[in-house]
């Protein structure tokens, strides 16, 4: 472990304090990995959100006109698993129904989870917004999974768009969106995002004192 955190709550300190999601996206782009964000329609309900934890990983699909299963599958058992500081990050089905809630959110934040980050809808926004929990989204639809989805599977590896995440891979989330990072390379990124989100705020007053923005980059290579 770095000397910059020793575990994560003080990983998510820094992180909220110092970094955002376009620092840490160019790290993994010049390590290689090119991937690792979420589709661009998965946005935060407010600009000021920020989210960063561990995905507890959820696996929807669409429910036949004939399936027999259990209202709503395993959706209520992935979310009574919820851990304190974990993401609830839930993919897969059609976009026709709300994949999370109110009540969703206030169970969430008794279990102490950080965030929901859906692929799909949420819905009772007002609600939502009251409680302050942390939502990304593609936006707000009422319209009820129950009769329409169902959980199939969680704490399993899933895909987001381009990104792969498994179970424990860290979700880091604002204003331009989300991406996911690797948990076997996590220490690595972290450690250069910091160096070079505090590289940026030098090179920022360089820039407000006068220097060319070429001159700039040739200089500390950041811009």
């Amino acid at each position: 472990m770095p000397a910059y955190w020793q575990n994560d709550q003080e990983l998510y300190a820094l992180v909220r304090a110092e970094l955002f999601v376009a620092v840490v996206g160019d790290v993994m782009d010049k390590m290689g990995l090119r991937k690792q964000f979420f589709p661009p329609r998965i946005q935060p309900l407010t600009r000021d959100t920020v989210a960063i934890g561990r995905a507890m990983t959820v696996l929807s699909a669409d429910r036949a006109d004939d399936d027999t299963t259990p209202p709503f599958g395993l959706m209520i058992d992935a979310l009574d698993s919820l851990m304190p500081g974990e993401i609830y990050l839930c993919t897969g089905g059609s976009p026709e129904y709300a994949l999370w809630g109110e009540l969703m959110s206030t169970r969430a934040m008794r279990c102490g989870a950080a965030a929901a980050i859906l692929d799909g809808y949420t819905r009772d926004m007002r609600g939502i917004l009251d409680l302050g929990f942390a939502v990304f989204c593609h936006g707000s639809y009422a319209q009820d999974q129950e009769p329409r989805g169902k959980v199939v599977d969680y704490r399993v590896p899933v895909q987001v768009g381009q990104a792969s995440v498994s179970p424990g891979d860290l979700l880091f989330g604002d204003c331009d969106g989300v991406c996911v990072i690797p948990r076997s390379a996590e220490v690595e990124i972290f450690t250069a995002a910091l160096e070079k989100a505090r590289g940026e705020k030098h090179v920022r007053r360089e820039i407000e004192a006068g220097m060319p923005a070429k001159e700039a980059f040739r200089k500390y290579g950041i811009l």
